[in-house]
């Protein structure tokens, strides 16, 4: 279509507008081709004409649905306008502060703090596609972060806008976002000293400034290295020309850098008063702005932060001390005073306070420094001259060395960062943080700007060059043909800067003479390049400026300063002054090749792709504009080498209002940022772009019938766009896309607004239609009604006189008796046909029941004596199962018993061995230890004999001393007088007092030598008496052992010798053994024998019985019993398989039977009356043995408990019980397949197979009688050994039976086999307990046995229990065929049987052990969430039998008395108690932890993208950030996949026996999870705040509901929890237009918080036109409303929060006593007591 079409009445355009930029205006009139001007309406109501020209139409407005998108590329209309527009409706309106612009994030600014970048937001957005949430800073660092692990490449986050736009903010959250995704348990100290890196880069190069209480003053570049595991190991930070001038200068309104203002405010603590610092006030270089206070900042406490993240980062407090003395000196140095000291000259005085503090921090002297500030040193070939400086000269340089010196302190820090942020190991990839200054034009633009600029030229080239790029990979991606698109380069201007003869290259050219100025260089520019560039132009009013012509916009520089802050110069004087201090910091500053502090070469890791051109000039070299082209160089390579990701941050207004838009400042800043040219770049190709679903979501009511019907909804797309867009050209289909030029989506929305609008007027026309026929139809009836009456009044006015009335009257008195007659005969004829047919009817249902109750009688008796032998049948089959059951389990005892005696035997014989040799080896041990007691004893008399040789010794040499101690007192007391004497001859001789002197030290030096040896001979003598000592306690001691030997010895051989009596009267009972096991043998024989015997007389029993039940057969007269039976009397006997007839005729066989079986009795009984005397025999012989064995039990203890123990194991039970199982089942089978062969065949020979199954049963009663007679022979030929022999051969006996080959016999024999063998080992099993049965009554006590709910665990068992009942125990494979909580009953077994010992070592021992186990396989399985239920359910049900087995009072009154009996006597568990609810406390945690993790993944699409009401579907275009990208429009997850999640938890954890109020608590932290999902994230996606995505959260939460009372799960509270979720749904779906609704919202929303109800009613979206956006003034009354509600101001819900846990106590109703212990669980080593 053309595009003048597009401009047809009742559309909307914009035009501009000098206050608003642009302005909206409706079209009044259709415009046509060649008009000269557009009819247009503007929103106040005033028309205009707005004249136009071919190809300058004013741009269209975007229809309101595409209005507040979250990707500006999403609208249809791609234009600075509509840029503006949107965002002014979301910031302003909607209060969303972040929108996307294709690949950039547009940030503005809000002033205010917002609750959108807690730790809940950062979780919601991690894991997440850009284009699934919201736009966010942290959408942006999660795709740089996911691209970086999925790619393994480096990735770079380029945050850039002008001062007070919020850059700093934006990289701070954007690295905080990277620290907690990336965060590990191990180095969780590496992200913090990452962030808190932050802190102090801003205290020394952030500042105050007339935009931005907190603007950055250099260009940041911060590297975070990752590991292989994408874990922050560590990162590295660059700088970019830092704001140097601010130091000494700061504008109106403005401040120097936080640094200096929290020194000031911290002047007066104690560590910081040897600085000597004031208020800031009362310093030059921070009260220059006027105002040193920021509304809102503690300088203090932010000085104390400061100090903290030094500390993080492990910088001592040393080093702090020393970069707080630099900056105090640079604040005292600028309160120096330079005086004019004549016309040339000036003079700073020596004793200046300022001087002397400025001196004494940094180490220098007061004289040099004040000589060399006023003066300057000029060295020419000859000689070196001192020239003298001007006060202004003087003031420079003192400014030039203040910045000098806070230059290499900021340097330095940052070095030091570096350094503790560094690591060791390999880095595998990279995220940069570049927060770098935007586009700047000021009133007065300087140097600084200039850089800035050219850093920004730099930067929107490579920007350019990547949108570039990635709008060619999508074309290509999508199979589009690709059309070289015109976009701006800014490569001139670049070349303008840096090239060759360029800006840059002049102006150092410049700085080279040393006569060379501000205005040589600027002459130099207008000569190189005015008329020569068209980017560079002169002022016409001015002559010492320049202007550029920038991609953004036009920029003025003034020239003054250009050079000097180039030249960046201190004098040589002052640098050498610097050097020579004592200060070490201050020196290193101004060292010749100072180490470098800022990274520019080491920390890049990228090469440049050219050579870059290195000039020879050392002053060159060192130039501010050479440094930052070159690290701008490198900063520009290593961008190139990473996948960049852009956030253009934007400044609202001036004035710092929260949510003002300033649409002149805002457009601004979006033409200097890129954001337009982005706009651009898509507008000239194909903007907007749908995935095929969204396209046939949206249009599909433009669809006809037959395109619909195609399936395919690729074709379908195609056939609808090329039926309504006739142009081909302006739409391209690619794979999974379809792209529209600019304007085709609104022309598509046009159309289907239309349909819609179409659709509307006919369903209204239809509505009125009906609704006035329906009017018309009410009043036309009511017409009729009404006519009717009037006209039937009329007409009996007109016709009714008395004549009339008469004759009337005696027509209707002969009508009346004329009908009369006629009734009365017809019912006359009636009535007597209707008895006539009553009568015959009634006889033939008489006759008819009473054949039928006949019949019935019949069946009746005949059932009653068949249904009578089959209980009879059924009864006798029960109880030789029983019976079979009972006597597997005594076989087995005794079987077990046996192999235990021999087992005892052996070891027996063992001890005795080990105890020969222990006994040999005690003798050998005790010989030795007699030679040692003698050895020991004569080592003893030789120590007495040394200690009395020595005592005597050292007697005599004490008396020695003593007498010589009495000669020298004699000697000393004649020496004093002799003193004396010459004392009083000598006095005041010196030479005397010198002697004398020297004479009294001689004596005392020999006292103290004489007592030093008495000391060292008494501590000689103790040590001898405490040897003496030992060597008689050590004697003392090896006697007792001796005796104690001895003592052992004698015990030991006779213990040897009873031993050996033992063994010999063991070894003649085992002699004796043997000759009974020949005869036991040899009856067997003869047992055999006889059973061949009865077994031959069976077989010719059977076929005596077929001949005579078949003469009894054939005595009746069949075709007799059939003429008196009916067809459904033969059906109802066969459907009941048992005939009255052969029942008679069986009757008369047992008969016949009976004389037969009494004769062979009598031949039976004889042979059993031989075989009785043996067996007596046999009897006492194994009476003498048992007693045998009974006193051989009694040896030791230990070794008669572990025989009983391993009696009670029941190892052949089962084995019984299968074979059993199997032959019953084949049995039937067996029966089935006769009956089913039985109605295949004739009437004739269902008689003979009746008569078969009675000779059967005749059979089956014999062998019964003749089994139990064989029962009573083998009982009293079994011993305990022939049981296990005997039931070795039955095994063997039916293998072989069950491998015959059944093919070559009929279905009779099979059955017959089966009885057999069945038969067979009932009567085994019979024998086998009746043999057990004697046997266990002679070695146990009579009476009943009975269990006392202990199980007895050897402490060497206990590793084996906790391995097997809790390490190698597998859920899924028991829990269905146990009990719950049976590991628990079993633990609490044996804990009652420690306790009955009064054990505590090992009650302390077994629960240890358990909670140690409980813990490790809870560790081992923390993802298995089947295994966290089944141990989860047996802590508690463990936990509940310690409480209800303890004895207290509160918890016995829910047991039996029974129960109350087995309670703990002896211990108080109440310690392990409270461990055990410890411990499933963290179990319950890991559980909810796992289902969490199971069930997160489907919430969202679950609950909240699935469209399961049909028809709902409001698809939009999402713009660059796609989420679709097929064709298939099935979701992965839908609310069943909840549904279905929920139940296999709630099946898990009832198959676990879990008890029911913990699933309760379960189901409601899960449905917690489930509403704070879906609320967080419906919080973050604006697409889904609608009236039908409303309407589908309320039927998704309708399903939940329904799961709840089909589980029975309504008092679990879990439906309250999804409560926020509802009221959400109910207000997406409210009418929120008046007072009265938003007073009902503020009602009915009770559950939801002010910020979240806003945060919907702001982000609430249309889908349709004919919905309408919720107004600010409507957000605002709701605000008001809201203003006094108490709660949190958290937009998100925690999804962490968990409900805390309570474990009811239950009762188990098992009682201990009755419990039996699988064999799966492998517990044979644990005896029951």
């Amino acid at each position: 279509m053309a595009v003048t079409e597009l401009y047809a009445q009742f559309n909307r355009v914009w035009i501009p507008d000098p206050e608003e930029v642009w302005k909206s205006a409706e079209i009044v009139q259709d415009y046509q081709a060649g008009d000269s001007a557009l009819r247009l309406r503007l929103e106040d109501g005033t028309e205009l004409e707005y004249p136009t020209e071919p190809g300058l139409l004013p741009p269209l407005r975007n229809p309101d649905i595409l209005v507040g998108e979250n990707d500006l590329t999403a609208l249809s209309y791609l234009h600075e306008p509509a840029v503006l527009h949107n965002l002014r409706v979301r910031f302003a309106e909607a209060r969303l502060i972040y929108t996307y612009s294709g690949i950039i994030l547009v940030a503005i600014n809000p002033y205010k703090q917002l609750p959108i970048y807690g730790d809940a937001i950062i979780h919601a957005y991690s894991g997440q596609n850009m284009g699934d949430m919201d736009p966010h800073i942290f959408a942006v660092a999660e795709e740089a972060y996911k691209q970086m692990a999925r790619n393994n490449r480096n990735q770079s986050v380029i945050v850039s806008g002008e001062s007070g736009a919020g850059k700093t903010v934006s990289a701070r959250y954007a690295m905080r976002y990277f620290a907690m995704v990336s965060r590990s348990s191990s180095k969780a100290q590496v992200e913090d000293r990452v962030l808190a890196s932050n802190p102090i880069t801003e205290a020394v190069g952030n500042a105050k400034t007339t935009r931005n209480d907190n603007s950055s003053r250099f260009g940041k570049y911060t590297e975070i290295s990752f590991d292989e595991k994408n874990q922050i190991i560590g990162a590295n930070m660059r700088t970019y020309l830092l704001e140097k001038s601010r130091v000494v200068f700061q504008s109106e309104n403005e401040r120097n850098y936080h640094i200096f203002y929290q020194l000031c405010a911290s002047a007066q603590r104690p560590e910081f008063r040897c600085l000597k610092l004031g208020r800031a006030e009362e310093f030059n270089y921070t009260r220059m702005g006027g105002n040193v206070v920021i509304e809102g900042v503690d300088d203090g406490a932010d000085l104390v932060e400061t100090q903290k993240t030094f500390s993080l980062l492990g910088f001592q407090e040393d080093f702090q001390l020393d970069v707080f003395t630099v900056v105090a000196a640079i604040l005292h140095l600028g309160n120096v005073q330079v005086t004019t000291a004549g016309a040339e000259r000036s003079s700073v005085s020596e004793d200046d306070s300022h001087l002397q503090v400025f001196c004494e921090l940094l180490g220098l002297r007061c004289d040099q420094v004040a000589q060399w500030l006023c003066h300057r040193k000029i060295v020419t070939s000859s000689e070196t001259v001192v020239k003298p400086m001007t006060r202004p000269q003087a003031l420079n340089a003192r400014d030039a060395l203040a910045k000098k010196i806070y230059a290499h302190l900021f340097d330095f820090i940052v070095g030091r960062l570096n350094g503790a942020l560094g690591f060791t190991g390999r880095r595998c990839c990279f995220i940069g943080v570049l927060d770098i200054y935007g586009f700047e034009t000021f009133d007065v633009n300087s140097f600084e700007q200039f850089c800035i600029n050219y850093a920004n030229e730099k930067l929107q080239q490579q920007f350019n060059l990547h949108v570039f790029k990635l709008e060619q990979e999508e074309y290509m991606k999508e199979d589009i043909p690709w059309t070289l698109i015109d976009f701006y380069d800014n490569q001139p201007v670049i070349d303008l800067i840096e090239a060759r003869m360029g800006i840059l290259e002049l102006l150092d050219e410049e700085c080279l003479l040393p006569h060379g100025t501000d205005e040589n260089w600027l002459q130099k520019l207008y000569n190189n390049f005015i008329n020569k560039n068209s980017l560079f132009e002169k002022p016409r009013m001015s002559n010492t400026s320049f202007i550029i012509q920038h991609f953004a916009d036009k920029v003025q520089y003034q020239c003054e300063g250009f050079l000097e802050k180039n030249r960046d110069t201190v004098y040589e004087t002052l640098v050498e002054t610097m050097r020579a201090s004592t200060f070490h910091l201050c020196a290193n500053f101004f060292q010749e090749s100072p180490a470098p502090f800022s990274p520019f070469g080491s920390a890049i890791t990228v090469k440049p792709a050219k050579q870059v051109v290195k000039p020879n000039s050392k002053h060159l070299r060192t130039s501010v504009g050479s440094k930052f082209r070159s690290s701008l160089a490198l900063l520009m390579e290593t961008l190139n080498a990473t996948t960049p990701h852009y956030v253009r941050c934007i400044k609202p207004n001036d004035r710092k209002l929260p949510f003002e838009f300033d649409s002149v400042r805002v457009v601004q800043q979006l033409r200097a940022c890129g954001v337009l040219e982005t706009i651009r770049i898509s507008a000239q190709s194909y903007p907007s772009r749908w995935t095929y679903i969204e396209f046939y979501s949206r249009y599909g009511i433009l669809m006809t019938r037959q395109e619909l019907a195609a399936g395919d909804k690729k074709r379908v797309c195609m056939a609808v766009l090329h039926r309504l867009i006739q142009d081909s050209n302006q739409y391209q289909l690619g794979k999974t896309k379809i792209f529209f030029r600019a304007g085709q989506v609104a022309y598509l929305e046009k159309l289907r607004l239309d349909k819609l609008r179409q659709g509307c007027v006919v369903i209204q026309t239809r509505v009125r239609g009906w609704l006035q026929r329906r009017k018309f139809l009410r009043t036309r009836h009511a017409a009729v009604i009404i006519q009717r009456y009037f006209r039937g009044q009329q007409t009996v006015r007109k016709a009714v006189t008395a004549q009339a009335l008469k004759e009337t009257w005696a027509a209707i008195v002969l009508q009346r008796h004329c009908r009369g007659y006629l009734v009365r005969n017809l019912y006359q004829l009636v009535r007597v046909a209707t008895i006539t047919i009553q009568a015959h009817a009634r006889g033939f249902l008489a006759r008819r029941r009473y054949r039928k109750m006949l019949e019935e009688h019949k069946a009746v008796i005949l059932q009653k004596y068949a249904r009578a032998w089959l209980a009879r049948r059924r009864f006798q089959s029960i109880r030789r199962l029983v019976l079979h059951i009972q006597l597997a389990y005594r076989v087995q005892h005794l079987q077990k018993k046996l192999e235990d005696q021999n087992r005892e035997n052996h070891g027996l014989v063992e001890k005795l061995t080990s105890l020969a040799a222990l006994w040999a080896s005690d003798t050998e041990k005790l010989q030795k230890l007699e030679l040692e007691l003698e050895r020991a004893a004569s080592q003893q008399r030789s120590f007495e004999e040394k200690d009395r040789r020595y005592r005597d010794g050292v007697e005599q040499k004490l008396a020695a001393l003593r007498a010589r101690n009495s000669e020298l007192e004699v000697q000393k007391e004649q020496i004093q007088l002799k003193l004396q004497e010459k004392t009083r001859e000598l006095e005041g001789n010196k030479k005397m007092d010198n002697l004398t002197k020297q004479l009294l030290e001689d004596v005392q030096r020999e006292e103290r030598q004489r007592a030093l040896l008495e000391k060292s001979f008494e501590l000689k003598a103790q040590d001898y008496e405490k040897q003496l000592q030992s060597l008689r306690e050590e004697t003392q001691a090896l006697q007792k052992e001796k005796a104690q030997l001895r003592q052992e010895l004698e015990e030991a051989r006779v213990a040897g010798d009873s031993l050996q009596g033992e063994v010999v009267r063991l070894s003649q009972q085992a002699k004796t053994i043997s000759e009974f096991e020949k005869e036991i043998e040899l009856l067997q024989m003869q047992k055999i024998d006889v059973e061949k015997l009865v077994q031959q007389q069976k077989r010719e029993m059977r076929e005596k019985m077929s001949k005579v039940t078949r003469q009894l057969l054939e005595s009746y007269d069949i075709e007799d019993v059939r003429s008196r039976l009916s067809t459904e009397d033969l059906e109802h006997l066969n459907e009941d398989g048992e005939l009255w007839f052969a029942y008679e005729g069986l009757k008369k066989a047992t008969r016949v039977l009976e004389s037969h079986f009494q004769s062979q009795k009598d031949s039976y009984e004889k042979d059993i009356e031989a075989l009785n005397s043996k067996v007596a025999h046999l009897s006492r012989e194994l009476g003498r043995l048992q007693r045998l064995l009974r006193e051989e039990s009694h040896v030791h203890d230990s070794v008669r408990l572990e025989v009983t123990r391993l009696t009670s194991e029941n190892m052949m039970i089962p084995d019984f019980k299968q074979k059993i199982s199997e032959l019953e089942k084949q049995k039937q089978d067996l029966e089935i397949r006769l009956q089913e062969q039985t109605e295949k065949k004739g009437k004739p020979e269902l008689w003979n197979l009746l008569g078969r199954q009675e000779e059967e049963g005749v059979q089956r009663g014999a062998l019964d009688a003749q089994s139990e007679r064989d029962a009573q022979l083998e009982k009293k030929l079994r011993d305990r050994q022939e049981a296990g022999v005997r039931l070795k051969k039955s095994s063997e006996t039916e293998g072989e039976a069950s491998q015959r080959p059944l093919e070559n016999r009929d279905l009779k024999e099979e059955l017959e086999m089966k009885d057999r063998e069945i038969r067979k080992l009932q009567d085994q099993v019979k024998t086998l307990t009746k043999i057990i049965e004697k046997a266990q009554d002679k070695h146990l006590s009579p009476g009943p046995e009975e269990y006392l709910g202990m199980l007895q665990c050897q402490p060497e068992d206990e590793a084996k229990l906790v391995q097997n009942l809790i390490l190698d125990l597998k859920p899924r494979g028991v829990v269905v065929n146990m009990m719950p909580g049976l590991p628990a009953h079993i633990l609490l077994m044996c804990v009652r049987y420690a306790d009955a010992q009064n054990d505590e070592a090992m009650v302390h021992s077994l629960l240890d052990s358990a909670i140690r186990g409980i813990k490790q396989v809870v560790k081992d399985h923390l993802e298995d969430f089947e295994m966290l239920s089944f141990w989860l359910s047996n802590t508690c049900h463990f936990l509940n039998c310690l409480k209800q087995y303890s004895g207290e009072e509160e918890f016995m009154k829910h047991n039996s008395p029974r129960q109350n009996e087995n309670c703990l006597h002896n211990f108080d568990l109440s310690e392990y108690r409270q461990i055990l609810s410890d411990v499933a406390i963290r179990i319950y945690h890991q559980f909810i932890t796992v289902m969490e993790s199971h069930i997160q993944p489907i919430i969202v699409p679950g609950m909240l993208e699935h469209e399961s009401l049909q028809g709902l579907s409001g698809l939009k275009p999402t713009g660059f950030r796609k989420r679709s990208s097929s064709i298939d429009d099935t979701d992965t997850y839908t609310v069943a996949s909840v549904l279905q999640q929920l139940s296999y938890f709630y099946s898990t954890m009832c198959q676990s026996g879990l008890d029911a109020e913990l699933v309760r608590q379960a189901v409601k932290q899960l449905f917690y999870l489930i509403g704070a999902v879906t609320l967080n994230s419906l919080f973050l996606r604006k697409d889904m705040c609608s009236c039908r995505k409303g309407m589908q959260i309320r039927c998704n939460i309708s399903y939940l509901e329904e799961w709840l009372k089909e589980k029975n799960l309504q008092a679990s509270a879990a439906q309250d929890t999804l409560e926020p979720l509802s009221q959400v749904a109910w207000l997406l779906q409210v009418k929120k237009i008046t007072d009265s609704d938003a007073e009902e919202i503020a009602k009915r929303c009770s559950s939801l918080s002010a910020v979240q109800i806003i945060k919907i009613l702001n982000s609430y979206t249309p889908t349709d036109d004919f919905e309408k956006r919720v107004t600010p003034s409507f957000v605002r009354k709701v605000q008001t409303l809201l203003r006094d509600r108490k709660g949190s101001v958290q937009l998100l819900v925690d999804a962490k929060f968990l409900f805390p846990v309570t474990f009811p106590f239950s009762a188990s109703p098992h009682a201990l006593e009755l419990l039996q212990i699988p064999s799966s669980l492998k517990l044979g080593f644990l005896r029951r007591l």
